[in-house]
């Protein structure tokens, strides 16, 4: 199975980011699906049942507060002229922490972590600077959420995009 860990988005907050994705320039790309948009706090890859049950058991250890996350900037990744535009999540880096630090004898640790929602996958740009300079213009609303759990997801490859599902969910305190 392909898995990740991650923190799902409320509706409401869910529909801040479509009003942002209304905003991107021109340019050819794939906005990310309003149900499909999710925080990765770790990617962990293909994994059989056996390590999902090791993966289940630490992180099942965890001991972590409820917290605020906010929108902060939006920004862009970039491979030349293909990339991703994101909206970066305040506040995710200590519970990434304690994930990695569950999973060390698992999985290697995160070797930097920057906490964002992809919300575009680019394919082309015209003009990069111009493109950057209009993501610069996109007011980010200080919209916020509270931070009540984390998943155990898996993805699962479909022709028409990714298909997530819950495999469990983990209560923060």
């Amino acid at each position: 199975m392909r898995c990740f860990i991650a923190i799902n988005l409320p509706n409401e907050f869910q529909k801040e980011v479509e009003k942002i994705q209304k905003q991107l320039p021109s340019f050819i790309e794939k906005k990310t699906k309003s149900e499909k948009l999710h925080l990765t706090l770790k990617f962990l890859g293909e994994i059989n049942k056996e390590r999902i049950e090791l993966v289940k058991n630490e992180l099942r250890k965890i001991k972590f507060k409820k917290f605020i996350t906010e929108a902060g900037e939006i920004g862009f990744f970039d491979n030349n002229l293909r990339g991703v535009v994101w909206i970066h999540l305040k506040n995710c880096e200590e519970l990434q922490k304690q994930v990695d630090e569950s999973l060390k004898n698992l999985f290697p640790k995160e070797k930097r972590f920057m906490g964002h929602l992809t919300i575009a996958r680019v394919k082309s740009i015209n003009n990069k600077k111009e493109f950057l300079e209009s993501l610069k213009k996109i007011q980010i609303l200080p919209i916020k959420f509270e931070v009540n759990n984390f998943c155990l997801m898996e993805s699962v490859l479909k022709s028409e995009g990714p298909e997530y599902k819950i495999i469990e969910e983990y209560k923060l305190i």
